[in-house]
């Protein structure tokens, strides 16, 4: 009996069929139109002014320190008809742009010509990275001191301040370059200058491009200090003698200016940086 218990297979009790699992996918969000999201900019932007004009009138605000958006719209269109808003937006645009190609061309002249000489890039490579270090908006009084407050000494900080971006990214170029390619162009028969021209020049393009961008902010941003500190034009030192006199809605209507003309030039650096890298792949 137990010989016949013992040989005889327990049945197990039949298991459940497995589930298939659930596949999990993607979370997918539906994209706004393009005139539904301005329009929620736009109804964004006109909420933010109602509520700041009715702080302002119902002394929930303090409209001395933080002015209205009825006093701005009133200076903004004195600024235009009876201000020097032309002069002022071309000083600024001027020294910006100036300042803005010169830095970025010396500069990255300066970065590529390491390529010639390993011992010219040693000795030279730790004054630039001491330069760099120095606060150059520091030494913006003394630029205004030695060029004085025309349009050179607000060009000479932009430039100061694009230099050195420039140089240490086309440097950065320079040691990418492929050495095995660099070896292939010396074997055909390639002299130095045509290694530079056809090998070295177009792989530090990229890296130049890059720095586009950051340029152009750094450059506006050098233009603007120093018309801070000593200019007879500019949209900077509209916001200095405004915010000196408390002129707070001038303030307001300088800096919207301002962040127009640079949002400008951004877009404008933007399509060239475009353009240029089109023309890099053709």
């Amino acid at each position: 009996m137990e010989q016949a218990l013992s040989g005889t297979a327990i049945a197990e009790p039949p298991r459940a069929p497995a589930r298939p699992r659930k596949l999990r996918r993607l979370p997918s969000q539906r994209i706004w139109p393009t005139w539904l999201i301005v329009t929620v900019q736009i109804g964004l932007l006109v909420g933010m002014l109602l509520a700041w004009e009715v702080a302002a009138s119902t002394g929930l605000i303090s409209a001395f320190f933080w002015s209205q958006p009825s006093a701005i719209a009133h200076s903004l269109k004195l600024f235009f008809t009876e201000g020097n808003a032309a002069i002022d937006i071309s000083a600024t645009f001027q020294e910006t742009i100036l300042g803005f190609i010169i830095g970025t061309s010396v500069g990255s002249f300066i970065g590529m010509s390491f390529w010639w000489s390993r011992n010219y890039a040693a000795i030279v490579q730790p004054f630039v990275i001491c330069f760099e270090s120095i606060p150059k908006l520091a030494l913006a009084p003394l630029v205004i001191l030695v060029f004085g407050l025309g349009l050179a000494s607000k060009v000479a900080i932009a430039t100061a301040l694009t230099l050195i971006v420039s140089i240490l990214t086309a440097s950065a170029g320079v040691k990418s370059v492929d050495r095995d390619s660099e070896r292939l162009f010396y074997s055909l028969g390639a002299t130095r200058l045509q290694v530079f021209t056809k090998l070295v020049v177009p792989s530090c393009i990229p890296w130049i491009i890059s720095t586009l961008r950051v340029n152009i902010g750094l450059a506006l941003t050098g233009a603007v200090v120093g018309e801070f500190i000593a200019s007879e034009h500019g949209l900077g030192r509209e916001i200095f003698y405004a915010g000196s006199t408390y002129d707070i809605a001038m303030v307001w209507v300088a800096v919207l200016v301002l962040s127009t003309l640079s949002i400008v030039m951004y877009v404008g650096v933007a399509y060239l940086e475009k353009w240029l890298r089109r023309e890099i792949v053709r």
